[in-house]
């Protein structure tokens, strides 16, 4: 089923996703578009209802207040303006609308239907997927992250067999992940799965390489290659399967919104792999990607796995990555995330993991002095990842989880709490 859909014009608002976001949440499918849209490009979107011009503080472009094409208004649409005086326009608000206000215009001014919902997403997203790729094949980096699951969920459902995914362990992964990743979609989902281990081919390159900027090129640039090699041996491969999802565009900026990041998923490709791309998720943000998950029949601890850096344990074990430290990262890791689930803060706790820094500390084990490195526990809470504050952990929860570093993990001696929030601090390490 065609899902309606409202329009949301970006004339400068910082609000331009929180409106969104209500729309999607009455059951209406919205999408955030630059305003010079053309009448064109807008009759081309599907089953649009309605238009809402959204302005504000980002309006003024080198000095000129941007506006819509006048075209625009001979579209048909029905039209709300917010904090954008236009006679052309008969709704107005001043600011952000109430819920209520919202959803009169939604629903009885544009009359769109509540049919915005997961199991209709997949529906219309498989067919899609179909008609785009017909009989040809599809390659996909799958990392074993959420977005590259849930893609990789997405186009077996929708395409099979013509599907090929590449994971490659690059030796940096948590315990068991990779393992994981091949449970799931060899075994389970039955997905054609090429499995790279290539974690001494990537330790050999990270030897005593200490700079935390050096160690992410050296993984990224390295996973590209490896990448590039199993892609080369392959045949009749005409389309890139990607995890784009919709924060990944909006953050890549407007013309009237500055850019937040880069949208580069596996960016740095050789030009010469010329693919298609198939991007089944750019529709969606983050938890609306999770609920595809499960509806797509992912296991939740895949669904609601952990944000994890690209370079994966190698910006959590700090400094030159040695192999002693990086089990010890691996291990103290593992134990944080089973004894965090076990107190039922796995779902309440945005981020936690461990690091272990590149040096030693004094400590005494058997009756003798010792010099043994320590783990650092950060736990933290956040809606955006631009400020984040301190998870409060119950006393005897960290207690636990200290004693089981203590004498499961080997070449520790101690463990330290991080309660830095950010700013001044940031999330990750390195």
């Amino acid at each position: 089923m065609k899902q309606d859909m409202i329009v949301i014009l970006d004339l400068g608002s910082t609000e331009n996703t929180a409106i969104a976001r209500k729309i999607r949440e009455m059951g209406v499918y919205s999408e955030i578009h630059p305003h010079d849209i053309s009448p064109q490009e807008l009759n081309r979107l599907e089953n649009v209802r309605g238009i809402i011009l959204n302005g504000g503080e980002n309006r003024m472009v080198d000095g000129v207040a941007v506006d819509v094409s006048p075209a625009l208004y001979e579209c048909g649409f029905p039209m709300l303006s917010i904090d954008h005086p236009t006679a052309r326009c008969e709704r107005k608000l001043d600011s952000m609308p109430e819920d209520d206000a919202l959803r009169d215009f939604v629903f009885e001014v544009c009359r769109a239907q509540a049919n915005w919902n997961m199991k209709n997403f997949i529906e219309d997203q498989v067919e899609q997927i179909r008609r785009q790729v017909g009989d040809k094949k599809v390659l996909l980096a799958l990392s074993g992250g959420v977005d590259s699951s849930v893609v990789a969920a997405m186009l077996i459902r929708a395409i099979g067999k013509q599907l090929t995914c590449v994971h490659v362990n690059h030796g940096l992964m948590r315990k068991n992940e990779s393992e994981s990743v091949i449970e799931v979609f060899r075994n389970q989902l039955h997905a054609n799965l090429i499995y790279v281990d290539a974690a001494e081919r990537f330790l050999g390159k990270l030897s005593g390489v200490a700079d935390p900027e050096e160690k992410r090129k050296i993984i990224g640039g390295e996973f590209i290659r490896v990448f590039e090699e199993e892609a080369r041996k392959l045949e009749g491969i005409d389309f890139l399967g990607q995890g784009t999802i919709y924060p990944d565009i909006i953050e890549s900026g407007t013309k009237t919104a500055k850019m937040v990041k880069s949208h580069h998923n596996v960016g740095g490709l050789p030009e010469d792999l010329k693919f298609e791309l198939v991007e089944p998720l750019k529709q969606l943000f983050k938890d609306e990607v999770r609920d595809c998950g499960l509806e797509l029949g992912l296991p939740a601890s895949m669904v609601y796995r952990q944000p994890f850096p690209g370079p994966g344990l190698g910006v959590r074990c700090l400094g030159a990555i040695t192999r002693e430290r990086l089990e010890a990262v691996r291990e103290s890791d593992a134990i944080l995330r089973e004894e965090f689930a076990n107190a039922g803060l796995d779902k309440k706790v945005w981020q936690y993991f461990t690091v272990v820094p590149d040096f030693k500390s004094v400590g005494v084990k058997n009756n003798a002095r010792c010099f043994e490195y320590l783990v650092i526990i950060r736990a933290i809470n956040t809606v955006d990842a631009m400020s984040a504050s301190i998870e409060r952990v119950d006393w005897d929860v960290l207690q636990r989880i200290t004693d089981r570093i203590l004498a499961e993990v080997e070449n520790v001696n101690r463990v330290c709490y991080d309660m830095s929030p950010k700013p001044p601090a940031t999330i990750e390490f390195e």
